[in-house]
């Protein structure tokens, strides 16, 4: 019988710069944060927050997302892994008003487009990570 699974918990992306990558998601998405390692942390609390190996992990709904600093490598998303993560949003007001957000911010994206069933609005991270964000239409 296969696993009956409903939803993801969490997704952590790999990251080359976690100031750079938390300015950019913070400033995008402005998600609370649930886990980081305070600045001061004494060595307790660092063998406690051993899983954010430097990094961030934010509350997103009911969904984590977090980032982790690993070094160099550049993302590409023609290689096995990670193709590209979209994010769900309520209205097409609400994508245009991304799309808006992206503009103040000085991040290039291929405007809304409709694909059909869904309208998308694609962009990438400061590590060249594909993101979208999707409106289904049904």
């Amino acid at each position: 019988m296969p696993i009956a699974c409903d939803s993801f918990d969490h997704v952590r992306l790999t990251v080359t710069d976690i100031d750079r990558s938390r300015a950019f998601y913070e400033a995008v998405f402005g998600w609370p944060i649930a886990w980081e390692m305070p600045a001061d942390a004494d060595a307790e609390t660092r063998e406690r927050y051993w899983f954010l190996f430097g990094g961030v992990i934010y509350q997103m709904g009911n969904t984590l997302l977090g980032l982790r600093p690993v070094g160099a490598d550049a993302f590409d998303e023609n290689r096995v892994g990670l193709d590209h993560l979209a994010f769900s949003l309520k209205s097409r007001a609400d994508l245009e008003a991304a799309a808006t957000l992206l503009d103040e911010l000085g991040i290039a994206h291929a405007g809304v487009k409709d694909l059909g069933p869904m309208y998308i609005l694609e962009f990438r991270d400061p590590d060249n990570i594909a993101l979208e964000l999707v409106v289904r239409k049904v």
